[in-house]
This record gives structure tokens, C-alpha cells and sequence, in this order.
């Protein structure tokens, strides 16, 4: 395994250096865990606004800062889509490509969604393939030039639920780790994200997840606010407070949890932009990514 991984960063980072399309790397070259074969008619799609379905074979890919640009940071993204899907384009290859601009190596994930076609239990698919991303860029972060100790995540409305599963459920692991390496991200930023499976919750979201008629134990085993502790990640969160699809509340309850813990956290409320706005708030001139920034900058985490 070792020797396949180094092999692969060695790969791309040589692809890197001449500037070629970022390339994908599978997140299990030995076989998917917890996958049950997978149906003919099960086939991923990608359409023109690069909205993914039907992921069997989950992918990390690696993007790189222009040479002598980086700093050592590194960022897992977790897109958003409901878990039926993955906005690859405005939460996904347009947030490394920003994260890039200031030095950050950032990894795009394309995750399994959960699905009982494909899944021994769908209920830790998403949760596996997010450990496994932030196990591989430890594992490997000499490879990339990457501070094994300055690895965050990022996501998006329910990959906001992914990343704040990431950054609360790590003392459990649920996948294969026999060198037995950190899945604790050293920080992470939540952006519109689902937080809650209560009476806030996303209902699509946790019905993927967990199914139409969970138990109240799995409810609040999904509802990360429920989930913190003193030992979760340094916590960046944004949400607009018109936000139709994913309550605001799904923050705030985040925010109030961590602040109780005494964990760092940082939010910023916009008044307007809806749910889904990605990099850029249409109704402001504010850049929540320059915010996000400084938030990186102030904790230590973009010091070379």
C-alpha cells in the first residue's frame, strides 16, 4: 500500500509540475469497502455543469499551488448535492483552484453517495471515503510538500454534513488503518452546511443518509451538534440567514455547541444569498473565501 501511494503522489506531482489537468486517484486501489457489486444500470454520470451521480468508484484529486507557492497547508473539499449528487464545479474544482491562489494544496473528493444498491450500509459510505481522503493526504504528505499537522476540510451543504462528520465521529474509524493514522482533520470550515438531522434538518439529505423512517439514535448520531466535543477541529462556518433549503439554524446550533465546548470557532451570517451560492454571494460585494483566509491566517495554518 505504502509503495502504491508513493508511486501515485510521485505521479501526479510530476504531472503537476508540468502544469497538466489535475488527475484522480482512486481512494481504495485494492477494492471499495463496504460495496456490494455494483448493478449494470448503476453507471456514474457527469453532466455539463459537472453534477455528479452515481459514484461507485470514489476519487481524491490532487491540485497543486504554482511552484514555490505553497505554504504547507492542504484542504479536503467535500462538494455539496443533497447525498444524490456532487456539485463538482462551483463547490468543488472552482474552491481548490481558490485555495490554490493562496498556497493551499487542496484535494477534491468525489465520494460514494449513499445508496442500498451499492452499499453493505450506506449509512457510513460518505463517512469511509471522508476518512480515507484525510488518511491518504496524511499518509502522504511529504509527498506533496504538505505539513501533516495543517490538513483541514471544507464542504458544502451536505458535504458540510460529510466534513462536520469527519470532524466529530474521527474517534470512531470505519475504515482499514493499520499504521493507524490520524482521520482528525486540524480544522474545518462548513459552508451553508448541513448540520442537524432534527426538526432542522436538510429532510432530503438525511433521508438519503440514513432513510426514510430512522431510529432517534441514529437521528442524534448524525446531528453533529450533538457530536462535539472539546476535541473537535477549529471551526469555520458561513451561512446566509435566507437560506431556503438548509436552515440557519443548522450554524447556529453548530456555533452554540462548539462555543460551549470551548472549541475555536468563527461564523459569519450574510443576510441574503440563498442556499448554494458557492464562491461567490450574488447579493453581496463580500467575499466570504477572503474572510476564510484570514480565519487560516490568524490560527497559523498558512504560515510556511
Amino acid at each position: 500500500m505504502k509503495t502504491l501511494l508513493a508511486a501515485s503522489v510521485l505521479t501526479i506531482l510530476t504531472m503537476g509540475a508540468f502544469g497538466q489537468t489535475p488527475s484522480p486517484m482512486p481512494l481504495y486501489p485494492k477494492g471499495v469497502p463496504n460495496s456490494r457489486p455494483t448493478l449494470a444500470g448503476y453507471v456514474e454520470v457527469t453532466d455539463a455543469n459537472n453534477w455528479i451521480t452515481k459514484v461507485s468508484i470514489p476519487t481524491i484529486t490532487p491540485y497543486l499551488p504554482e511552484k514555490g507557492t505553497a505554504n504547507g497547508a492542504a484542504i479536503v473539499i467535500f462538494p455539496g448535492g443533497g447525498y444524490g449528487g456532487l456539485a463538482n464545479n462551483h463547490e468543488g474544482m472552482a474552491i481548490a483552484k481558490a485555495f490554490n491562489s493562496i498556497g493551499v494544496t487542496a484535494f477534491l473528493v468525489k465520494y460514494r453517495l449513499p445508496s442500498d444498491e451499492i452499499m453493505v450500509d450506506k449509512t457510513i459510505g460518505p463517512l469511509q471515503d471522508a476518512q480515507r481522503a484525510i488518511q491518504i493526504v496524511r499518509q502522504g504528505a511529504a509527498g506533496w510538500g504538505v505539513d501533516p499537522n495543517r490538513i483541514g476540510i471544507i464542504g458544502f451543504s451536505a458535504g458540510g454534513h460529510l466534513a462536520s462528520t469527519a470532524g466529530t465521529h474521527f474517534d470512531k474509524v470505519v475504515i482499514a488503518n493499520p499504521d493507524n493514522i490520524s482521520v482528525r482533520p486540524d480544522f474545518m470550515m462548513l459552508i451553508y452546511p448541513v448540520i442537524s438531522f432534527g426538526p432542522k434538518a436538510h429532510v432530503g439529505s438525511r433521508e438519503n443518509l440514513i432513510g426514510k423512517t430512522p431510529s432517534q439514535a441514529m437521528i442524534d448520531l448524525y446531528s453533529n451538534e450533538k457530536q462535539v466535543t472539546a476535541n473537535t477541529p477549529p471551526t469555520f462556518l458561513i451561512h446566509a440567514q435566507d437560506d431556503g433549503a438548509v436552515p440557519v439554524e443548522n450554524s447556529l446550533m453548530m456555533y452554540e455547541a462548539l462555543a460551549n465546548a470551548k472549541v475555536k470557532v468563527e461564523m459569519h451570517l450574510f443576510q441574503n444569498g440563498g442556499h448554494g451560492f458557492g464562491m461567490y454571494n450574488a447579493t453581496t460585494k463580500e467575499k466570504w473565501f477572503d474572510w476564510a483566509a484570514a480565519w487560516m491566517e490568524a490560527n497559523g495554518w498558512l504560515k510556511k
